[in-house]
């Protein structure tokens, strides 16, 4: 007996092995912290070349990444500097209310308050880049383990939210990109009121905190921009409507704390929409024409075939769908190049059959992706009479120019169809394993086939995006006489003249976003033709008191005659620098 004793005291615990192998305190080896130190690896695997040049190129373009740059940028000079201009811009010189044009990623103001200068705005734009495909493929996991799923599913889930192939017809849009804040909100309302789709409501696992921190991360969602967080905020009123709804009929038990928590956060989810609109309220007010008309989201709306439809930087599929995205572009173009994934579809094909999640939750599941699909074919959808009552009656609904954004929860909810899918495959392999005598042997191998659906996944969101090095200005803007306008003026290069502006944020005409004004497009009109009477007057009427003319150009080229023509007579002067003219009207 003695002897057995003193066996048994020479063998550790399992603990003290795990103490061994797991030094350091225990959040760090927690599932959270691996799955987020594991989300980013992954996010600079699959968007490699990123982070090799991170402070000099941007993916797919230099165009609309360029105006986020400088949004991120702005967010933080405007508010260390001047927070009263915080709405009236540096860019669009003589306009209003030119932040809200577009979405304002003021979510992201704390990474604007780091670095200056347009290399900062580069780097820190790229970084964002990264840390929202980690974000996502987080959110999604974490959502899809709360919900009852096991860490193979939810693996698939995450990686089929992350990096579903639609996503890279996005690769310029990072508040497209930014969903993952959805995910994780979701998962942390679902956690901080005890709930799982496999167990239902569950009091005595009730976390207020968890409750009151999922609304302040939908909050934040928010503020990166309505496009995407207007929709969020009716489902999030959905999903409210529907728990008072089942409160009222059952009255299960509902802690006070829990309650507080709740009312806390929808007064601040509610009071940041309404902080977020007011500037954008403001600026319908002044541009009434600024409103999205339904011809013009019917020349942003695709039909079902968007949905099989793979952008071209999408690796597996991309290169034989040509044919279709040529067909699609008169429909939007890159905005409606909506697959999805096919091994995305197929495992949540399987997963409306077999599952561990209910009969009941499936089916709600698939009328979701049904309705959503069809919200997102805008005024391409079979009966569109529907979505024209949404434009019409749904407050904020009229500013969304692209329904088929809606695409990420279509793709959410195939993720967690799948993570369904495989967790019940899981525990049905795991049940008939603990049956046979080779168990031990058989689990490694059963671990590796279950990664085979996350393996297609990720073959499956294999991105080709080519990178493209920023020109640098031709010019520092801000040590010229301001405000300055730089040709050629146009949609294209005016995002770029943004960029360069970051450097000291000098007053730009230049200006480019979601929405162009009228004076911005007069203006546009009248300087073709300079230098000229005609348009040297419009230009000292609008208060331009220099023009900046690069020889070299990147969408379009400056007429010849622009730097030869003879300025006598009109009351300014040539400088010839090298690679740019300069015109000073005094």
């Amino acid at each position: 007996m003695s002897n057995q004793t003193s066996v048994r005291a020479r063998v550790p615990a399992r603990s003290e092995k795990a103490g061994e192998v797991r030094r350091g305190p225990r959040w760090l080896w927690h599932e959270w912290t691996l799955a987020a130190v594991g989300s980013v690896l992954v996010a600079v695997a699959m968007t490699w070349p990123l982070m090799r040049n991170p402070a000099t190129a941007f993916a797919s373009d230099f165009w609309d990444p360029s105006l986020q740059a400088w949004q991120l940028s702005w967010l933080g000079w405007a508010l260390l500097n001047d927070p009263g201009r915080f709405w009236e811009t540096n860019a669009h010189f003589g306009e209003s209310w030119s932040f809200a044009y577009s979405d304002t990623l003021l979510g992201y103001l704390p990474f604007g308050l780091i670095g200056s200068g347009s290399e900062a705005a580069v780097l820190r734009y790229n970084i964002l880049f990264l840390l929202v495909f980690a974000l996502a493929s987080f959110g999604a996991y974490v959502l899809a383990r709360q919900l009852g799923a096991n860490r193979s599913g939810s693996l698939v889930a995450g990686l089929v939210f992350a990096y579903a192939p639609w996503r890279y017809a996005h690769m310029s849009h990072l508040n497209i990109l930014s969903i993952g804040g959805i995910a994780l909100s979701l998962a942390m309302l679902a956690r901080g009121h005890g709930y799982s789709l496999r167990h239902g409501y569950r009091p005595e696992l009730a976390r207020p905190g968890w409750a009151l921190g999922g609304w302040l991360a939908a909050a934040w969602q928010v503020t990166l921009g309505f496009g995407l967080g207007l929709p969020f905020g009716y489902v999030l009123g959905t999903f409210t409507a529907a728990a008072l709804v089942f409160w009222t009929v059952r009255r299960p038990p509902f802690a006070k704390r829990l309650l507080r928590a709740d009312v806390a956060g929808v007064v601040v989810f509610v009071a940041t929409v309404g902080l977020m609109a007011i500037p954008y309220l403001k600026m319908q007010q002044a541009y009434p024409n600024s409103a999205r008309t339904l011809a013009e989201i019917n020349s942003f709306s695709g039909d079902v075939r968007q949905f099989v439809t793979a952008p071209g930087f999408q690796w597996l599929w991309g290169r034989d769908n040509q044919e279709l995205r040529d067909a699609l572009i008169p429909q939007g173009g890159g905005e409606v190049w909506n697959l999805p994934g096919f091994f995305a579809m197929g495992l949540a094909a399987l997963g409306l059959i077999v599952s561990v999640w209910s009969r009941r939750h499936r089916v709600l599941m698939l009328l979701a992706l049904i309705a959503f699909a069809w919200v997102g074919m805008g005024m391409r959808a079979p009966w569109n009479y529907g979505y024209q009552m949404l434009h019409h009656w749904l407050p904020g609904f009229n500013a969304i120019r692209t329904p088929g954004r809606l695409i990420l929860w279509v793709t959410l909810l195939l993720g967690l169809l799948s993570a369904g899918l495989i967790t019940a495959l899981a525990e049905q392999a795991s049940a008939r394993l603990r049956e046979r005598s080779r168990a031990a042997v058989l689990r490694p191998v059963l671990a590796v086939v279950l990664l085979v659906p996350a393996g297609l996944v990720t073959l499956e969101g294999v991105q080709i995006t080519p990178f493209r090095e920023i020109p640098k200005a031709p010019v520092a803007l801000a040590s010229l006489e301001q405000p300055v306008l730089v040709l050629p003026a146009n949609k294209l290069e005016d995002l770029l003249t943004m960029l360069w502006s970051t450097d000291g944020f000098p007053a730009v005409a230049n200006g480019s976003s979601g929405y162009i004004p009228p004076g911005l497009e007069e203006l546009r009109t009248r300087v073709t033709s300079f230098p000229d009477a005609a348009s040297v007057a419009f230009l000292r009427g609008r208060g331009i008191r220099t023009v900046v003319v690069p020889r070299e150009s990147h969408s379009e080229p400056v007429a010849p005659e622009t730097f030869t023509k003879p300025v006598d007579g009109l009351g300014i002067t040539r400088e010839e620098r090298p690679g740019v003219v300069l015109f000073h009207l005094g």
